[in-house]
C-alpha cells in the first residue's frame, strides 16, 4: 500500500483523532464547565426528554424497546461500514447445557432491528419507532468524541415507494433539525448560563450538499478537512450521498451495503446529477472548534438498491441472511431511519469538551489524565 492510498484508507476509517499526541492539542486549554456535575445530570435529562418527545410529536414515532444482544445468525447486527473492519462484541450462551446454545452479538446500532420492528408492532407508512438504544464499539479509538459505548435515538418510519426521494428526505431532516434547536433553546431556558457569547446557537436552518458538490468544492482536501472547511461558513450541513464512489475514486465516507441506500440517483439543488438517499448531520463544536457528527440518517434500501449495493461491494452472500431476503421479497417494510448520538448531542447542548463528561463508560488512563490537567473532569 501506497503512503497517499494508506492515508486516504485513515480518512475513510472515521473521524477519530487517531493518537494521544493528538488529542492532547485538541482538547481545550482554557476549558471550564459552564454547569456543575449534578447540574449537568439534570440538563440531560432535560434535553434527553425534550427531543424524545419531540422527534416523536414531529415524525409520529412511539417509543419502544429495543435489544441490547441479537443472535448472531439473524444478520441482524448492523456491521458500521462496509469492510468488516468494525466487528461486534460476540458471545456464546451455553443454555441448557449447550443442548440449545445461542451464538449472540451485542448490537453495534438498531439499524436492521428497527425495520423489522415495523411489522413487528404494525406500523404503515406515516408511523414509526424511536428507541433508547445502547450499544457497544469496541473498534473505536477513544478520543473526546468517541466511546465504546454508545447511546442514540435509533428511530425508523415507514414510508411508501413514492416517498424514497430526496424531498422525503430533507424534510425529515428539516423536522429533526427543529427538534434539536428546540432543544438547545429548551435547556438554555433552564439554565442560564449556556447562554455564553462564546459559544453561538445553532443556526435556525440547515444546510444540505452533496458529497459530490463537496468534493468538487474542495477537489485538494481530505473528507474530514472538506466538512471543517464548509462548517467554517455554514455551521450546521446534512451532506447527502454518504457512500456513493466520488469522481476522486473513493466514498466520502464507508458505509455498510445493506441499510441506507446511497447508490440511487438524484438530482442537486443546482441540476447536477448525484447519488444517495442518506447522509450526515454535522455541525460545528465552538467548545471543540471541531466538526461535530449528530446524526446519520437515511431512506432504507428497497431490493433493488440493495442487490446493487451488495454487488458493488462483494458481498451477494449475505442475500441468503434472513434480514435481507426479507428485503428482496417484500416482507420487510420501506421506511427511513436513522440514529441520533445521544451523548454526542447532550456534549454539544451543555458545551462540554469531552464526552465523558455526559457519559459514563470506560477510558483509558491515559485520557483521563490529559483531561484532569485541562479541567475536563470525565464520569466514572
Amino acid at each position: 500500500m501506497t503512503d497517499v492510498a494508506g492515508a486516504k484508507r485513515a480518512d475513510l476509517a472515521g473521524p477519530g483523532i487517531g493518537s494521544y499526541d493528538d488529542l492532547e492539542a485538541v482538547l481545550p486549554n482554557d476549558y471550564h464547565s459552564l454547569l456543575t456535575p449534578r447540574e449537568t445530570q439534570t440538563a440531560i435529562y432535560a434535553a434527553k426528554h425534550f427531543i424524545e418527545d419531540g422527534l416523536c410529536r414531529e415524525l409520529g414515532l412511539q417509543m419502544v424497546q429495543v435489544p441490547l444482544i441479537v443472535d448472531a445468525d439473524s444478520g441482524v447486527n448492523d456491521m458500521l461500514d462496509r469492510d468488516g473492519s468494525r466487528t461486534p462484541v460476540s458471545f456464546h450462551i451455553s443454555n441448557d447445557h449447550d443442548a440449545h446454545p445461542i451464538d449472540a452479538q451485542v448490537v453495534q446500532a438498531a439499524t436492521k432491528w428497527k425495520r423489522l420492528a415495523l411489522a413487528q408492532f404494525d406500523m404503515g407508512p406515516g408511523e414509526g419507532l424511536c428507541t433508547d438504544m445502547r450499544a457497544v464499539r469496541k473498534d473505536y479509538f477513544l478520543d473526546h468524541d468517541h466511546s465504546a459505548y454508545v447511546d442514540q435515538w435509533d428511530w425508523e418510519r415507514a414510508i411508501t415507494a413514492e416517498e424514497r426521494t430526496l424531498d422525503t428526505l430533507k424534510d425529515t431532516v428539516r423536522r429533526i433539525w427543529s427538534v434539536l434547536t428546540g432543544a438547545e433553546r429548551h435547556v438554555q431556558g433552564l439554565f442560564p448560563a449556556l447562554r455564553d457569547p462564546r459559544f453561538p446557537n445553532l443556526p435556525d436552518e440547515i444546510t444540505f450538499i452533496h458529497a459530490e458538490d463537496l468534493l468538487s468544492r474542495y477537489p485538494d482536501l481530505p473528507r474530514k478537512q472538506r466538512e471543517t472547511a464548509f462548517l467554517q461558513e455554514h455551521p450546521a450541513v446534512f451532506i447527502i450521498g454518504i457512500g456513493w464512489t466520488l469522481d476522486d475514486g473513493y466514498p466520502h465516507e464507508m458505509r455498510a451495503a445493506d441499510y441506507d441506500d446511497w447508490v440511487t440517483p438524484a438530482t442537486s439543488a443546482e441540476g447536477r446529477p448525484t447519488h444517495g438517499l442518506n447522509g450526515d448531520i454535522l455541525v460545528w463544536n465552538p467548545v471543540t472548534h471541531r466538526r461535530h457528527e449528530l446524526s446519520s440518517m437515511g431512506v432504507r434500501v428497497d431490493a433493488d438498491a440493495l442487490r446493487r449495493q451488495l454487488e458493488l461491494t462483494g458481498q451477494l452472500d449475505w442475500l441468503e441472511l434472513p434480514y435481507h431476503r426479507g428485503i428482496v421479497e417484500g416482507t420487510v417494510p420501506l421506511s427511513i431511519g436513522g440514529g441520533i448520538g445521544q451523548s454526542r448531542t447532550q456534549m454539544l447542548l451543555l458545551r462540554k469538551a469531552h464526552l465523558g463528561e455526559v457519559s459514563v463508560t470506560v477510558w483509558p488512563q491515559v485520557l483521563k489524565d490529559m483531561c484532569a490537567r485541562k479541567d475536563i473532569h470525565v464520569l466514572d
